[in-house]
């Protein structure tokens, strides 16, 4: 009998000397507890080995849905089929079995408690008894591991999350760094020109004004319009000339410039990392950036750890990452919790009025938290979840995006259940000469038209007499 044995590095044939010992299971352990004898029962008759981790990995995977690949298919044929060999086959894995004994019809398929013994009893000596192989077991099975749970988890290598994590925590420092810096700038220049601070706001145009200028009398010398607008550069020009700031020294403005062309540096590569972390967005998580922005998108990964992390997370969840402090604080004080967390810098969230921010933020993560899992465990990159859960956002801001309506005819408007009877109270008649006018009953009037005849008003000497009679009333 051959067993069929997969590991790590390649499948293996052995051949069984000896069938009567499987007839006692339990005497197996006892005969595989030395080598020798081991070696003594059963045999390598042959062995593949892998030529790689992607040729092991296609394998596995095969192997785990009971079927055969073409590597062991064409290891079978030239290791039993082709060499006419004993036909009686062990495997472990009753599915793999049916479709080995399907594909080859003259293998006779074998597999019992008795086999199952077998296999764990081979289990135990396989490295000595592939010894004669040039193979390292333990490297082989840390490698298909590795490539086995990226599979499992269709995790591609090309997602590589950490990257984008890392990334936005350098432009978050950046953006520090940047602010540190101009304000430095801004000071240090202020003792000598200290109008331009209130004439330029940007700070990394201010900085490209100072290494350009330097000292304010250099604004004739040099054009101001290569980093300004010409508006702006005329009125930097001008208040060169009526400027109250003290004068600085070459060496000390040679640094004040250093500092400037830092803070130009930094702003520059600033804006390579952005770019970068637009690029990676939109490769890793292309639903999730078109509903909350690339830069939203890699803090919430950020914050939560990792795409598949982020994925986990419910709708609820995400809508307030980032306000775990605030969150915990409302539930010890027993106040409202956050409406939202990191979510609140997205695009439709700024831009929604202020009493439907809560109602937008709800919408967002929810679609968000569905275009995260795409993202993250779907087979294709494309943007289809995230374009298609927009309209949902919109509409919860207020916006244009409405149902289609069905038409309804112009006429159903007229119609009505209740007829109306035509009521003849308010018609005005012509007296005839001759006939005297219809009497109007006024009760029968009133029922008709639904009014009350008003109350009639007491005249001043019936109050006069009443009060006569209780005055004389209370004298007696």
């Amino acid at each position: 009998m051959l067993v069929l044995f997969e590991t790590p590095a390649g499948f293996a044939l052995f051949k069984l000397h000896d069938d009567s010992k499987l007839q006692k299971p339990e005497k197996l352990v006892d005969l595989f507890q030395d080598i020798e004898k081991a070696k003594k029962l059963v045999s390598l008759a042959g062995f593949h080995k892998f030529s790689g981790t992607a040729e092991a990995l296609a394998a596995t995977t095969a192997l785990l849905e009971g079927k055969m690949n073409d590597t062991l298919q064409q290891f079978l044929k030239t290791s039993v089929v082709q060499k006419g060999i004993e036909q009686k086959l062990a495997v472990a894995d009753r599915k793999l079995g049916t479709h080995i004994s399907e594909v080859f019809k003259g293998i006779e398929v074998v597999n019992n408690g008795n086999v199952m013994e077998l296999f764990r009893c081979v289990r135990s000596q396989i490295n000595d008894l592939l010894s004669n192989e040039e193979i390292d077991m333990k490297q082989m099975a840390l490698g298909l591991s590795h490539s086995l749970g990226r599979y499992k988890m269709k995790f591609s290598p090309d997602k590589v999350d950490v990257m984008i994590v890392q990334a936005i925590s350098l432009l978050d420092d950046l953006d520090k760094e940047i602010n540190t810096y101009a304000m430095r700038v801004k000071e240090w220049y202020g003792w000598h020109f200290p109008e331009l601070a209130r004439i330029l706001n940007d700070n990394i145009d201010y900085a490209r004004v100072v290494r350009l200028m330097g000292q304010r009398s250099n604004v004739s010398k040099v054009d101001l319009t290569d980093v300004l607008e010409e508006s702006m550069a005329g009125v930097v020009t001008s208040a060169c000339a009526l400027s109250m700031g003290t004068d600085v020294a070459d060496s000390d403005m040679k640094h004040i410039k250093d500092l400037a062309d830092q803070v130009i540096e930094i702003a520059e590569y600033r804006d390579e990392l952005g770019a970068y972390i637009k690029s990676r967005m939109n490769a890793i998580a292309p639903n999730l950036t078109v509903l909350v922005g690339e830069l939203v998108g890699a803090r919430l990964i950020a914050h939560a750890g990792s795409l598949i992390n982020l994925a986990k997370h419910p709708a609820s969840t995400i809508q307030i990452l980032g306000a775990e402090k605030a969150l915990f604080r409302a539930l010890k004080t027993k106040k409202a919790t956050p409406k939202y967390g990191l979510i609140y810098h997205a695009s439709y969230v700024g831009q929604a009025a202020t009493k439907k921010r809560g109602k937008v933020s709800r919408v967002l993560a929810n679609k968000a938290a569905l275009s995260c899992r795409v993202d993250a465990l779907g087979d294709e990159t494309t943007t289809k979840i995230g374009l298609n859960s927009v309209p949902s956002v919109v509409r919860a801001m207020g916006g244009d995006y409405k149902a289609p309506i069905t038409p309804v005819s112009k006429f159903v408007k007229y119609k009505s259940n209740e007829t109306q009877a035509y009521d003849t109270s308010n018609d005005v008649k012509m007296e005839i000469e001759g006939e005297e006018p219809p009497r109007v009953d006024k009760k029968r009037k009133r029922e008709s038209t639904g009014t009350e005849e008003p109350p009639k008003k007491k005249d001043k000497k019936d109050k006069k007499d009443k009060k006569d009679k209780k005055d004389k009333s209370k004298k007696k």
